[in-house]
């Protein structure tokens, strides 16, 4: 297997903390990388990549980048949790723009959903990757609704995606949450790293957080990538054991900080939602 890519990668999202990330990952690597974003890339730009900014709101701009490429490894859009008219421009019109430059070029797209896509599950709870779709606000069902774009795309036109459902991708744990939900940036770049050489992927979905021994989550489509976690949040446990937030709506879910924005229930809800 080639340890390069066959043709370029384009990355959107690029002038975030993991895109720029990624950035200089890929740049030690060699590859060939695209790098979008509305906003103006912070660093060098890596030798062998080139950037443009653009927003995904402009489809003719996002196929002209996507042009020839080979994978779509799209972090763009509003990252955190943002009120809907923010929300629906770049996470679900920007996301059909990624996805038709995907079925254009028959390139692979790795999305980076989000725990937020799930984060009314409570914490007691270990899920697999075929659990329950529980969105903690409008970001989390913008990564939810692009789970299923990706997945209407690869049963419709066989585009290929690898859906990562990140947790908390940070230099390091903060507080006691993060021992569950941590990714390390090495271990997220490994990902993207495997995810785009990898010779098949059909539509997976994958765990995005370190191997952290206290993690909500457990099966998933890492294997079929050749993805495995190096990391870990267990060596920060001592030092940020104890640090919670004391909301008790934020401390029952996997969500976190996420799930009491906006939240008016008087009572938390009696179970699942759709009981097993």
């Amino acid at each position: 297997m080639s340890d390069k890519p066959p043709r370029p990668v384009l990355v959107t999202g690029a002038s975030g903390a993991l895109g720029r990330q990624l950035a200089r990952h890929f740049g030690t690597l060699g590859w060939a990388v695209r790098l979008t974003d509305i906003a103006p890339f912070p660093d060098p730009v890596p030798a062998g990549s080139t950037f443009t900014a653009a927003d995904l709101n402009d489809g003719v701009a996002i196929l002209r980048l996507a042009e020839g490429c080979c994978m779509i490894i799209h972090l763009g859009g509003v990252s955190v949790e943002r009120p809907f008219e923010e929300v629906l421009g770049p996470n679900i019109r920007g996301l059909y723009h990624i996805y038709e430059a995907a079925r254009r070029e028959r390139a692979r797209v790795l999305f980076a959903s989000s725990n937020h896509a799930i984060g009314f599950h409570e914490r007691s709870e270990k899920l697999d990757n075929d659990c329950q779709l529980l969105p903690d606000g409008y970001y989390g069902l913008s990564k939810a609704y692009g789970e299923m774009m990706g997945r209407l795309y690869w049963y419709k036109h066989g585009v290929e995606s690898v859906l990562v459902r990140i947790g908390s991708c940070f230099p390091e744990p903060t507080d006691e949450r993060m021992l569950s939900t941590w990714l390390s940036y090495g271990d997220f770049c490994r990902l993207c790293e495997r995810a785009t050489l990898a010779e098949r992927s059909g539509c997976c979905t994958i765990w995005g957080c370190s191997n952290n021994a206290a993690s909500f989550w457990r099966d998933d489509a890492r294997a079929v990538i050749g993805w495995q976690p190096q990391d870990s949040a267990d060596g920060h446990a001592n030092r940020v054991r104890g640090k919670v937030s004391g909301n008790p709506v934020q401390e029952r879910y996997q969500g976190g900080p996420y799930v009491p924005m906006d939240y008016t229930r008087t009572a938390p809800p009696p179970g699942p939602l759709f009981p097993r």
